[in-house]
């Protein structure tokens, strides 16, 4: 190695690593806080980079330390690393950079580098493991795969070779075929018994070649590691197959027959045997043990696979590592071959401990634990310098100050290398001295006085001492030392020297020191002058050392300073040196060539000079001559002597012996005799064994003192050291007795036992498990009786005759205790017993001791003693009442007999509960976690299990909580899984084996908020029906919102397409656990579809649920089977056949068919019909019964369900001969006949042609007689038959297949009696309705019988409809439903008597099916039909009759097993009605009970403003599109504009098309307008009226009109005096305030106080009703003022007058105050109306008070009574989906009480008019605005319908759009209506109580209809029907809403203003239209349905009329748009 560059490198790594010494001074005084620290690698680079010149690469090096470490670069040798434009950059955080780069730019020292991060601070550097970069350059490759020999019957192997200077990078991926096929690696879980297998290694395996392998070539791919490039070989290789010719032994394809591998841990791969060998050969692996030359086979798992004769390795571990052995044997000979595998495990090192901190002196240890294998080197560094060190611990005896930095441990192989660090830091004590401040150089003249000072540092204090020229100076006249201690501890030291003369120059040193250290600093003083050297003391030197010698020299300046010896000048020699500041260096010093005078010589530039002498005096040092006492070892007695001789040195030579480093005395025996100056005698006369030892003579004279040692080694025979002795042991104790000689050689000892029981003969003692002899004692473990005997001990070491000695042993039993020592736990407070059982000869004492401490429960009463003498020994227990924490403690009992004692201890452990933890502190949170520190408590001497950190969200109680468990070593834990935005409390308990603590205080802690990170849960997609798809879901879990949930996004797709999913938003739910749901529409039949689901919060969507796919509903199938037909096989089958549905209209897979059948007469019985099923085409019908007609349909099934039947078909069964008649009688009729009767068969399986009588005499052989009988006649009289002789009868019938069955036979005598008897039989009878039936009862008897008839149990008297035949039947006409049940006819003579009983089934029509609604759409209905529970006959079907409102019935027929019709094609939005009839074969039913229903759908919807105008300068654009259809499909829109100062509306268009956009042309710039539009649909129409001005002509905007209200003074005044509680507590501001409006008043009351239609015909700003000077007015009233708002006006009229707004300040003054309009009638603006002509009121009340026109001065300005009207502003501010509030106000006209007749009144009776208990407060909290509280228990009630029109024409339209909802307010109503409405003045048709009255609270009564003008409200307050109401008047208006983002100006506003003109039209009875008295007749209520039909047809009487009239005839109403 080149030296000089070794150096250079060494110097290079300690210039970068030089910082670390700087700085080290100060850090000694000044130690490190604790946490600061040396630098600690937080990413440390890996040990290999590779990486491709076209990608780059970059090194990342993070360190962490206090203060923060910086990142340097460097190489192997240390040197530090720079940028290489382009090539190679290092970034400012400290990544190692190499940019991509062209190939010809490559640079081995860049690209194919080691490199270390270095990381420094100023405690210390350390230095990252080896970094190994390499670049690599793309180049073209080839991989290349040859031609294999094997022989068949072999496995093969196919290499890939890859050239090597890429092998490192290319990964074999599989292998392909000549035909394409690939061979890919196996995965893990695939087998390996295929033909082809692709090793680990990249090679491919083929098993058992055969001849067929030979025709094929394979390639194998491969894969770039760094550029991903995949390529095929360039060539092919195949196998050359060898057919073998006789057998071979195995040969192995390589001559090597040993190899070698290298693995890493984890990776996989194959170690191959490549054997070939015919026979094929059976091939073993075996692994040899480590160590050892012996072997054992491999043990094959699913690790471990051995393919033919290759051992796969998968996952491979360390312990894989080894020696493998392959062996290949077959019939004809064997082979093997070694295989060495090593795996390689990663490196990895630690140091323990990674930080310590130790004192001055006290040693230091680091222990390096390190893994990996192998491991070939360990090494150390400090700082980043090599320390030298290769041992896993280091160890530093005693540290210094140098010695704190970091430490590093590295460990390395071939392949990589690892590295710990660790830091050690000095103790708080350790501080050696440091010079602080001193004295600097100094020249100067001679004179003055010299002040030198040093400044030192240190703990301990050090002391200061100075040199001149290295000579200590002492305190003289001239030289003064003193020093002193600072506050902080530095010494200040200070040299004086008075008037410096220029022989005091020199080289001045301080000194500090102390014990941990020495600090100095030394600087000339130079004193101007002639030199002068000091005197020179002689200098003694030892011989061989080096002398450095220097000139004291003073004076100044000095030119030059020698050295001269015998006037020569020095050097004369190469051990000389002379040095030109005076020094003087002679090497290996000697006394013949150095010993002399040596002069000092110092010259100045003038020649003046001066001399001084050194003498040098060189010293030799003693030498001894070696010497030794002999070879051989001394006998003892002998006599032996040696000679300690000097061969060298200088006298005087003083000499000493010591022996074994004593010295020697006189009477020890030694003799020492001195032979002269240089040498000395030892001699010994008798040598004694205590002679033996080391000798050594010193020789020491001035300069030295020096040794030599001899040994003398004494032969001496065995002497006791310790002689055996009796000895008796403790039964089970451990016997130990020594036996100890001594003598030399050392003796041996050994012992014997005594055979028998006495000493004499002794054996050796056999060697057993408790029985050993170590080092001449013998132990016996367990020593038992049997142990028991004499024992001999030997000593014996060949000099003389040894030693032995006989001793006894016995054994003995002291007390024992089984256990000695155990743990008992207890629980504070609890009682606890400690129990020693001792166990040995009695008597035993026990004692106890408690922590060594004698134990007396005389000083304790909680401790009690008490002793149980056992049959074993004695049972001592100590018992405790109650523990205390105390008790935890080592209790001992002793136990003590004549034979020895023992002991046991109770370490008892008091347990409890451990206290809280405390310090609960947050050290950092994230949204979703949260870490946490805390102290730990009292553990209550049970180690603490666990922490468990509980924390819960704020509003949760702590019994809803999460819980963290924590181990119980740690302090210090994160919460994680927290949900973002969201208060939590965390608090913290400890748990030992005990319980649990209390709680610790709690923290609390908000998270962030966060996208949403949970999915929609519980999702499912069900089919609805073919083509709807419910999808429900549940939100994520509530901890995974992260926030608020604002909605979902809902996406689908078809299945198995690449189609982006259609998303729709779903608004979130916030009821809680309700499920979400959506319907997803018009989707494919039977088809599958995707649904994921993302809920979103503000911060955005969270993740997407899994994809959940489901099909839709299989559908039925549309069309039934076709070409259906039936074929009579037999009288009891039929074949069906028929052809499959077309397949499109299959709608599924269809999976059966259902063949419906029953015989016909009983086809609409359901419960008759019979099914079969079957997956043919065609079916055979079994079972079936004979000559019967059957009715037949075919049905395909699909999972949808059953599909549409097919046409019923019609067969027939074949005829069959009858079965027997079911019943005969044989009745007499005299002394010679007989009447047989029968019944017919039951089955006559045919037409019964005939019956035959059969008759037989009893007991003779005559024969049998039979008679013919037509079919028709049931009866046959035999004759001329024999008195008194038996007859047997019985009968058959026939068909024409032939004679049935005969019936049974009965018997019969012909007599002269002849009871009464009844030939008919029992029969049911089924009449059809309203046709005859004939009931038979044949009698016969002698006398003749009476017949009598019983209907039902009661006697039949005959009557219009029945009678009793002659014959004795029964005719019964015209048949009802009531006629059916049971009728006995009694035949009765003086014989005897007979009756048989009928039943009589009536078929009639059916009763009146249940007629339900199932569902309504905007077009269909689907209605739900239920026979009548009493029908007796079989439905046959429904026949549906419908019609809309104005419109004819309509009729549809519903087969009688739809439950469920759909009747479509009806009007949106449509009132219908709706009934039924069943059908039998009798005929039509009764109606069912008329259902009123309604489509769904509303009248078009108000767009907002901004989307639907759009406004330029001359013309504004309509953008239709907007309106919102409310379901029914808009069908025209009409447009109407006017200027806003013009009355007549011009029309612009009346059939606008809803999909267009619409321009009104033709405007002037700069212009209000109004526009009126007018949208319909089939529901009916909204108009919605706009304000807008025309841009100006440069496309400006004009400003808004300022038209004001004008208030009169007295309005002013009122105004402000009716709020005086507002103005008390601003008093003073008000003062002047009112004297401003005081002023303006009186200049406004100048002006018209009464101007006309002041709020209507004014257009007005936004909030520009009021007075902008008077804000304060607009916030007490009751209202805001409607920007823009103007009512529209009636046709021929310019006013509305009936519609009084009063404007008085009537709500804030009070919470139950009202005004009175009648007290104040100036507070109200007024609406002049010009004179109106008085008509006849002819139906209101007496005084006139509700006429709309005005009759009483000073009351024009009142409202008409019950009117209902809206504050102004409401509307507007409202939001319009919130409550709107109308009210009421009754007017009395100055009466106090009600008046008889004011039906509406809402006051009680006694009640002051003006009073009105107000239910509400207007001056609500703004945050509550939308909170009605009731006052007082008063009910509040909150109205707001809709716009609504009145036209007669438009009843149609009416009701079946109102749309109120209802919610009740604390009892109250609350009527809210965002939609239009229209009133009919024939009040149309009530909807079911229209909107229901039962409304809650008291109100709950229905509520009066009122006309449609009446009350927009439909109150229910204080109507006529509830007087005895707790609240009698109207609710307040709500509270006010500026917030006008809550209501777009263009929502619908309603208004009820009612003109002029309309209040004079038909003479109404305008004074009673508020509240209708109802007649109390019933013939008078008549409903709103009958009116309108009495109306169409003129037939209103006078009184009905005036009672329509009453409720609102005639007005139209307006909807009024505030824009």
């Amino acid at each position: 190695m080149n030296m000089p560059n070794e150096r250079l490198k060494w110097l290079m790594l300690f210039a970068a690593v030089a910082l670390i010494a700087c700085g080290s001074q100060t850090l000694a005084a000044n130690p490190p806080d604790a946490d600061q620290k040396g630098p600690v690698f937080l990413k440390e680079p890996t040990n290999r980079i590779d990486f491709s010149n076209s990608t780059g690469a970059e090194i990342e090096c993070k360190a962490s330390g206090n203060p923060m470490p910086e990142i340097i670069w460097i190489r192997s040798d240390g040197t530090a690393v720079g940028d290489v434009p382009g090539l190679r950059q290092i970034s400012s955080d400290g990544k190692l950079v190499f940019p991509p780069f062209r190939a010809e730019d490559y640079r081995q020292e860049v690209h194919a580098q080691v490199y270390a991060c270095l990381a420094r601070n100023q405690f210390g550097s350390i230095i990252s493991r080896d970094v190994h970069v390499r670049a690599v350059v793309h180049q073209f490759y080839q991989t290349r795969v040859i031609d294999e020999f094997v022989l068949r019957g072999n496995s093969a192997t196919l290499k890939c070779l890859v050239p090597s200077f890429v092998a490192d990078f290319i990964d074999v991926e599989g292998w392909i075929d000549e035909e394409g096929v690939e061979i890919l690696r196996p995965l893990p879980d695939d087998s390996v018994d295929g033909k082809y297998l692709v090793l680990p290694s990249g090679e491919l395996h083929i098993r058992e070649v055969g001849p067929e392998d030979g025709y094929k070539s394979y390639q194998c791919r491969t894969k770039h590691r760094l550029t991903g490039e995949t390529r095929l070989s360039a060539t092919k290789g195949r196998l050359v197959i060898t057919e073998p010719i006789g057998a071979r032994a195995p040969t192995f394809s390589t001559d090597s027959n040993s190899f070698s591998y290298t693995r890493s841990v984890g990776q996989s791969f194959a170690l191959l045997c490549q054997a070939q060998a015919y026979p094929v050969p059976i091939m073993r692996w075996y692994k040899f043990i480590e160590g050892t030359t012996r072997k054992q086979a491999v043990v094959l798992n699913d690790r471990v696979k051995q393919v033919s004769g290759t051992l796969i390795i998968k996952d491979a571990v360390v312990e894989d590592s080894g020696k493998y052995l392959c062996v290949v044997n077959n019939s004809v000979g064997g082979e093997s071959v070694e295989t060495v595998l090593t795996v390689t495990a990663p490196l990895s090192a630690k140091i323990d401990p990674p930080t310590q901190t130790v004192d001055f002196g006290r040693p230091a240890v680091f222990t390096c634990q390190y893994t990996g294998n192998p491991i070939k080197t360990v090494s150390w560094m400090k700082d980043g310098k090599a320390i030298g060190h290769s041992e896993p611990v280091l160890r530093i005896e005693s540290v210094k100050k140098e010695d704190k930095g970091m430490y590093q441990c590295f460990v390395r192989n071939d392949q990589e290398s690892a590295e710990a660090s660790a830091e050690l830091k000095l103790g708080g004590r350790f501080d050696p001295p440091v010079i602080r401040q001193a004295f600097q150089e100094e020249t100067m003249e001679p004179g003055p006085s010299v002040f030198l000072k040093c400044v030192a540092g240190g703990n301990p204090t050090p002391e200061i001492s100075w040199e001149l020229d290295g000579k200590k100076i002492a305190n003289n006249d001239r030289y003064q030392v003193g020093q002193y201690v600072t506050v902080n501890g530095d010494v200040v030291s200070y040299l004086n020297i008075t008037s410096v003369h220029a022989n005091d120059g020199g080289l001045y040193k301080c000194i500090a020191k102390s014990k941990v250290g020495v600090a100095e600093h030394s600087a000339k003083l130079n004193v101007y002058g002639l030199p002068y050297i000091r005197q020179m003391e002689k200098k003694a030197i030892v011989a061989g050392e080096t002398l450095i010698v220097t000139c004291p020299v003073a004076g100044y300046p000095i030119d030059s300073i020698v050295w001269e010896r015998d006037n020569r000048a020095l050097p004369i020699n190469r051990k000389q040196k002379v040095f030109p500041n005076g020094t003087l260096i002679i090497e290996n010093v000697e006394r013949n060539s150095d010993q002399a005078t040596y002069t000092c010589v110092a010259k100045n530039q003038e020649g003046y000079s001066a001399r001084g002498s050194l003498e040098v005096q060189v010293m030799v040092p003693p030498k001894i001559t070696p010497f030794d006492f002999g070879d051989a070892p001394t006998n003892v007695e002998d006599s032996v002597s040696v000679m300690c001789l000097i061969s060298n040195g200088d006298l005087p030579i003083d000499i000493e012996w010591f022996f074994n480093d004593y010295g020697i005395s006189s009477y020890s025996g030694i003799n020492v005799v001195k032979g002269g100056k240089r040498n000395s005698m030892l001699s010994i006369d008798s040598v004694q064994a205590r002679h033996a030892g080391k000798y050594s003579c010193r020789a020491k004279n001035h300069a030295a003192a020096v040794n030599y040692t001899t040994e003398l080694i004494v032969n001496v025979p065995p002497r006791w050291i310790l002689e055996p002795t009796d000895k008796a042991f403790a039964q089970g104790s451990d016997a130990k007795v020594e036996c100890k000689a001594d003598g030399f050689p050392k003796p041996q000892v050994t012992w014997k036992k005594a055979v028998g029981d006495t000493p004499g003969e002794y054996k050796d003692l056999k060697k057993s498990d408790n029985i050993r002899v170590e080092e001449g004692t013998l132990h016996v473990d367990n020593i038992q009786k049997t142990n028991e005997g004499y024992y001999l001990c030997e000593a014996i070491n060949g000099i003389g005759s040894g030693l032995s000695a006989v001793i006894m042993i016995s054994v003995q039993a002291p007390p024992e205790f089984t256990e000695k020592l155990r743990n008992q736990t207890a629980r504070r407070g609890e009682p606890a017993v400690l129990q020693c059982e001792a166990k040995g000869e009695k008597p035993i004492g026990i004692l106890w001791n408690m922590n060594n401490m004698r134990l007396d429960p005389k000083n304790d009463n909680r401790y009690t003693i008490r002793e149980e003498i056992l049959s074993t020994g004695v049972m001592s227990s100590l018992s405790i009442k109650r523990t205390e924490r105390s008790d935890s403690a080592l209790f001992t009992c002793v136990a003590t007999n004549a034979f020895g004692s023992d002991d046991a201890s109770i370490n008892m452990i008091v347990q409890e509960v451990p206290e809280m933890p405390y310090a609960l502190k947050v050290l950092d949170k994230s949204g979703r976690s949260v870490q946490l520190s805390w102290a730990q408590p009292y553990d209550g001497n049970s180690p603490l299990d666990r922490y468990i950190i509980e924390f819960k969200r704020s509003r949760a109680s702590w019994s809803e909580i999460d819980r963290v468990i924590v181990p119980g070593h740690t302090t210090e834990a994160q919460v994680q899984k927290l949900s973002p935005a969201t208060t939590y409390n965390i608090r913290i308990v400890a748990e030992n084996a005990i319980g649990t603590s209390q709680s610790s205080e709690a923290v609390t802690i908000i998270t962030a908020e966060e996208a949403p990170s949970g999915k929609p849960q519980n999702i499912k997609v069900e089919p609805v029906n073919q083509t709807t798809m419910r999808v429900t879901w549940k939100p994520p879990p509530r901890t995974e919102w992260n926030g608020e949930i604002l909605g979902y996004y809902v996406g689908y797709k078809l299945s198995n397409t690449n189609s982006s999913y259609v998303f729709e938003t779903i608004n979130f739910i916030t009821e809680e656990g309700k499920e979400h749901n959506l319907e997803l529409q018009n989707l494919r039949v039977y088809t599958q579809y995707s649904v994921v689901i993302q809920a979103f919060n503000k911060i955005g969507a969270g993740p997407l649920s899994e994809e959940e796919k489901q099909f839709t509903a299989e559908g039925t199938p549309s069309q039934p089977p076709s070409d259906t037909a039936c074929t009579t096989l037999t009288s009891q089958t039929i074949r069906v056949g028929w052809v499959s549905p077309p397949l499109e209209s299959a709608n599924g897979v269809i999976k059966t068919y259902k063949v419906v059948y029953a015989p016909s007469d009983e086809w609409y019985d359901e419960t008759k019909r019979h099914y079969k099923k079957t997956a043919s085409s065609d079916t055979v019908l079994h079972g079936l019964k004979k000559y019967t007609n059957y009715t037949m349909q075919v049905l395909a099934t699909t999972a949808g369900g059953d599909g549409v039947r097919s046409v019923p078909i019609h067969c027939q069964t074949e005829p069959d001969v009858p079965e027997a008649p079911t019943d005969v009688k044989a009745l007499v009729m005299g002394n010679a006949a007989i009447l047989v009767s029968w019944r017919p068969p039951a089955q006559p399986n045919g037409i019964i042609t005939q019956y035959t009588v059969y008759s037989k005499a009893e007991g003779a052989e005559t024969e049998t007689k039979t008679q013919k009988v037509p079919h028709y006649q049931m009866s046959f009289e035999a004759t001329e038959l024999e008195k008194n002789k038996p007859y047997e009868f019985w009968v058959t019938a026939s068909t024409t297949i032939g004679e049935g069955q005969q019936s049974k036979s009965i018997v019969a005598m012909p007599s002269d009696q002849v009871p009464a008897k009844i030939a008919s039989f029992d029969d049911t009878f089924t009449a059809t309705f309203k046709e005859d039936a004939k009931m038979p009862c044949l009698a016969v008897g002698a006398p003749q019988p009476e017949i009598t008839w019983k209907i039902k149990g009661v006697e039949f008297s005959a009557n219009d409809r029945m009678r009793v035949l002659p014959d004795g039947s029964l005719l019964i006409k015209s048949v009802n439903r009531q006629d059916a049940g049971d009728y006995s006819c009694h035949a009765e003579n003086s014989i005897a008597k007979d009756s048989i009983t009928h039943k009589l089934i009536v078929l009639a029509p059916p009763q009146s099916p249940h007629v339900t609604l199932s569902a309504t759409t905007t077009d269909a209905l689907t209605v739900k039909l239920k026979p009548h529970e009493g029908d007796t006959a079989p439905l046959h079907g429904y026949t549906l009759h419908y019609k809309p409102e104005f419109g004819e019935w309509e009729t549809s027929e519903v087969s009688v097993d739809s439950q469920k019709h759909n009747i479509e094609g009806l009007l949106c939005g449509s009132r219908y009605q709706v009934y039924a009839t069943g059908f039998n074969n009798i005929g039509a039913g009764e109606a069912s009970d008329i259902l009123n229903t309604r489509t769904k759908g509303q009248k078009p919807k108000l767009p907002e403003k901004p989307r639907f105008i759009e406004v330029s300068s001359n013309s504004v654009s309509l953008h239709f599109k907007a309106w919102k259809d409310g379901g029914c499909p808009m069908s025209h829109f009409v447009v109407e504009s006017k200027k806003r100062d013009q009355i007549e509306w011009n029309q612009i268009s009346n059939n606008v098309k809803p999909d267009n956009n619409y321009v009104v042309l033709d405007l002037e710039p700069a212009t209000w307008y109004n526009l009126r539009i007018t949208a319909h649909n089939s529901a009916g129409f909204t108009v919605a009226e706009y304000d807008f001005a025309t841009l100006t002509v440069t496309g400006g905007t004009i400003a808004p009109s300022r038209d004001l209200p004008e208030l009169s003074a007295e309005d002013t005044i009122r105004i402000i005096l009716s709020n005086l509680n507002l103005v008390v507590p601003v008093v003073a501001a008000l003062l002047v305030i009112i004297i401003a409006i005081i002023v303006i008043c009186i200049l406004r009351s100048k002006g018209n106080h009464h101007k006309d239609d002041v709020v209507y015909n004014q257009t007005m700003g936004p909030g520009a009703t009021l007075d902008k000077r008077r804000p304060d007015l607009r916030d007490e009233l009751g209202y805001i003022a409607p920007p823009n708002r103007k009512l529209p006006p009636v046709p021929g009229s310019n006013y509305n007058t009936c519609d009084r707004i009063k404007r008085g300040r009537g709500g804030l003054r009070s919470n139950h105050s009202t005004w009175d309009p009648r007290r104040n009638p100036n507070l109200y603006e007024e609406l002049k109306a010009p004179p109106v002509p008085m008509h006849g009121n002819h139906y209101g009340h007496a005084h006139g008070n509700a006429e709309c026109h005005y009759r009483h001065p000073g009351m024009e300005d009142e409202i008409c009574p019950y009117a209902t009207f809206h504050l102004l502003g409401f509307r507007e501010e409202m939001d319009p989906t919130k409550a709107m509030n109308f009210q009421t106000f009754p007017h009395q006209n100055g009466h106090a009480g009600p008046v008889p007749g004011h039906a509406g009144t809402m006051l009680p009776p006694g009640h002051p008019g003006h009073v009105h208990s107000r239910s509400g407060s207007q001056s609500m909290p703004r945050a509550n605005r939308y909170q009605r509280k009731n006052s007082q228990g008063g009910q509040s009630s909150i109205y707001t319908p809709a716009p609504e029109y009145d036209d007669p024409a438009n009843c149609a339209e009416e009701d079946q759009y109102r749309r109120y909802t209802r919610v009740n307010s604390q009892g109250g109503s609350l009527y809210s209506g965002p939609g239009p409405e229209y009133d009919d003045p024939a009040n149309c048709a009530p909807e079911e109580d229209q909107y229901g009255s039962q409304y809650g609270g008291p109100y709950g009564q229905p509520y009066d209809h009122y006309g449609s003008r009446g009350s927009m409200g439909r109150r229910s307050i204080g109507s006529a029907r509830n007087p005895g109401n707790g609240s009698p008047e109207p609710p307040p208006p709500p509270p006010r809403n500026h917030d006008m983002s809550n209501s777009s100006f263009n929502d619908s506003k309603e208004s009820n203003e009612i003109s002029e003109a309309e209040c004079d039209r038909d003479h109404g009875p305008r004074g009673n239209y508020g509240a209708v008295k109802r007649s109390p007749q019933p013939k008078d209520q008549r409903t709103t349905e009958e009116m309108r039909k009495l109306i169409e047809r003129n037939e209103t009487g006078p009184k009905q009329l005036q009672l329509q009239q009453a409720n609102g005839a005639g007005f139209t109403a307006y909807d009024t748009m505030a824009v």
